[in-house]
C-alpha cells in the first residue's frame, strides 16, 4: 500500500475538519513527548497508529485533513489483519477525541497569558499545544520506557516494542505498521527476556510487570475507568504498579486519564519551579513532598487545566533545546 501523503494526491480518500493552528499545531504537539507512535512521512504529514489503525494527518488552510489505510482493498502484498472499518463520522470522533478538539484551547491559552507573565514570553512562539486523549494501556507502558531516556531512543524502543508483540496491520511503502501490543502479548513467560533482548535494559521487567499486574487485576477496562475517579486516587493506583512513580503517573493521569489538573514533575520542572517561578519548597531535592508542592503551585496558578499549560512550556523548553532538524526518518 502507498502513502497518500497530499489530499490533492487522492482527494477521494482524505476527509477534513474545521481546525485553526491556535488549536492544534501538528509539527509541536506530535513532537513533543506525549506519544511515541508518530513519525513525519513527508513534510507536514505525519503518520502513525490511532485506535488499531493507520493514520496520516495533514494541516492545510486551517483544516486538518487525515485519511485511513486499510480501508479499500488496495494491499499490494496480501490482505492485512482484519481491521474493522471506520466511517466517516468514526474517524472524526476518534480524532476529536485524540485531540480532546472540543477543549478550545486559545481561551486558555489567554486565561494562562493574564496569569502568568512566564507562560506570556513563550504562548506566541508555540501556539496550538495540547494534551492527547491516549489509550491508557498503551500510555501507560510507554511512559514506563521514559525514565531516563530520551524521546528518539524511547520512539525506537516502542517501535520495537511494536513490531516484536502487536499484530502487523498494513504495510506502507514496504514499511510495517503494527497495533499496539496487547497485556497478554506482554505479560507472558518469556515476555521479560524478550524485551531485555530489544534493548529495555531494566525497564523489561517493569513493562511485563505492569502489563501482568494489569491483566490479573483491573483489566484494560478497569484501567480506563479511572477516568471517573479522583485523580489522586487514579494516581495512587497507578503508583502501586510495578516501575511506576509519581512522574509516570501524572503523565499517564493527564494524558490518558483525563486528569488535567496532573502537572508530571521532573528535575527540569523542579527546576523551572525554583528558578523561574521562585517556589520555595520543603527540601533541596525532587521528593514526593516537592512534587505535591509543585504541581499545587501550578495548579494555583493556571488553574484547571494545570496540566495543559505545563505541556506548552514543556514543548517551548523542548523546542528551544533542540537544534534545528532536518527530515525525521522512521525509526527502524
Amino acid at each position: 500500500m502507498r502513502l497518500r501523503d497530499t489530499p490533492s494526491a487522492c482527494p477521494s480518500l482524505w476527509r477534513s475538519l474545521p481546525c485553526p493552528l491556535a488549536e492544534l499545531r501538528l509539527d509541536l504537539v506530535l513532537t513533543s513527548g506525549q506519544t511515541f507512535r508518530w513519525w513525519e512521512s513527508s513534510p507536514g504529514s505525519w503518520t502513525g497508529v490511532l485506535g488499531g489503525h493507520v493514520w496520516t494527518l495533514r494541516q492545510e488552510r486551517e483544516r486538518l485533513w487525515y485519511t485511513v489505510y486499510g480501508q479499500e482493498q488496495e494491499q499490494l502484498d496480501g490482505p492485512p489483519a482484519e481491521v474493522a472499518k471506520l466511517d466517516g463520522a468514526e474517524m472524526e470522533r476518534i480524532l476529536r477525541d485524540y485531540f480532546q478538539l472540543d477543549v478550545e484551547l486559545s481561551a486558555l491559552y489567554r486565561t494562562w497569558e493574564a496569569a502568568d507573565p512566564q507562560f506570556l514570553k513563550v504562548a506566541s512562539d508555540f501556539p496550538g499545544v495540547r494534551v492527547l486523549r491516549q489509550d491508557p494501556v498503551e500510555c501507560l507502558l510507554s511512559f514506563i520506557c521514559t525514565s531516563n531516556n530520551h524521546i528518539s531512543r524511547i520512539t525506537a524502543m516502542i517501535d520495537r516494542l511494536c513490531r516484536t508483540f502487536g499484530r502487523l496491520l498494513c504495510h506502507l511503502d514496504a514499511q510495517p505498521f503494527h497495533a499496539f501490543p496487547s497485556l497478554s502479548a506482554l505479560s507472558g513467560a518469556d515476555a521479560e527476556a524478550q524485551l531485555r533482548a530489544l534493548g529495555f535494559g531494566y525497564r523489561a521487567k517493569f513493562v511485563s510487570g505492569t502489563a501482568r499486574t494489569i491483566a490479573e487485576g483491573l483489566g484494560a477496562k478497569g484501567l480506563c475507568q479511572l477516568r471517573t475517579a479522583p485523580y489522586h486516587e487514579a494516581r495512587k493506583t497507578l503508583c502501586a504498579l510495578p516501575g511506576v512513580g509519581t512522574k509516570v503517573a501524572d503523565c499517564v493521569c493527564l494524558m490518558a486519564l483525563d486528569k488535567a489538573e496532573a502537572v508530571p514533575v521532573d528535575t527540569h520542572v523542579w527546576r523551572i519551579a525554583r528558578e523561574r517561578y521562585g517556589v520555595a519548597l520543603s527540601g533541596r531535592s525532587l521528593t514526593p513532598q516537592a512534587h505535591q508542592e509543585i504541581g499545587d503551585f501550578f495548579r494555583g496558578l493556571w488553574g484547571p487545566y494545570a496540566g495543559w499549560a505545563q505541556a506548552v512550556l514543556f514543548c517551548a523548553d523542548l523546542h528551544k533545546a533542540q537544534k534545528p532538524a532536518g527530515r525525521q526518518n522512521r525509526a527502524k
